[in-house]
């Protein structure tokens, strides 16, 4: 099967994501350092969060080729909520944020946003994505309708708008493992969405 990679809007649409074209990097190895720099680069000459997730979606993808290490970094699912995170790069003053995050089996997510650009990249296992949009009304401001959903596999990657909302399922036997990638996070705007009764909390 082909990797792929696509983009989920603001509006809660999941469509395939047209990154930057693919070049060839040749046998050199590409390391976290260099990543991380590659993203600095980016993040400072363009500011729209799109075009932002088109150049940095092929350099996830090469780093994760050449960089097993960083796939095989994880903690097992805590027990009793079911996932566990462990946290890869985290600076202070550096706007960036990758973990990797283990789902047990059947375990859900809440319904959620990040508020922040982010990129999911699926290691192991089977991970179904449900999405949202907002639909406020008078009665209802948090009201949220479902849009649809995607089921990843192994190689593909899944790129967030800051606005996407959605709600991850792992539908695997054995654990779901992610790369997953954040910008800088508008904690004043991440919500946890509860969809039977359109409320949101700060998550």
């Amino acid at each position: 099967m082909l990797d792929r990679d696509w983009l989920v809007t603001d509006a809660g649409l999941c469509v395939p994501c047209e990154t930057d074209a693919r070049e060839n990097w040749g046998d050199r190895p590409y390391r976290l350092y260099r990543f991380l720099t590659d993203i600095e680069d980016i993040v400072d000459r363009e500011s729209d969060d799109l075009l932002r997730l088109q150049r940095i979606c092929p350099l996830v993808r090469r780093l994760l080729n050449s960089c097993e290490w960083l796939q095989l970094n994880f903690l097992s699912p805590d027990p009793e909520t079911g996932w566990s995170v462990q946290t890869l790069y985290d600076e202070p003053d550096f706007l960036i944020t990758i973990q990797t995050v283990v789902w047990s089996p059947g375990t859900a997510s809440p319904v959620h946003n990040h508020a922040a650009w982010g990129i999911v990249a699926l290691l192991d296992g089977r991970e179904k994505n449900t999405f949202w949009q907002r639909s406020p009304t008078t009665e209802f401001p948090d009201l949220i309708e479902a849009t649809g959903d995607r089921i990843l596999v192994p190689g593909d990657i899944l790129c967030l708008m800051p606005d996407a909302i959605h709600q991850i399922e792992a539908i695997s036997d054995e654990p779901t493992i992610s790369f997953n990638l954040y910008g800088a996070t508008d904690y004043d705007r991440r919500f946890e969405f509860d969809p039977l009764h359109s409320t949101a909390q700060i998550f």
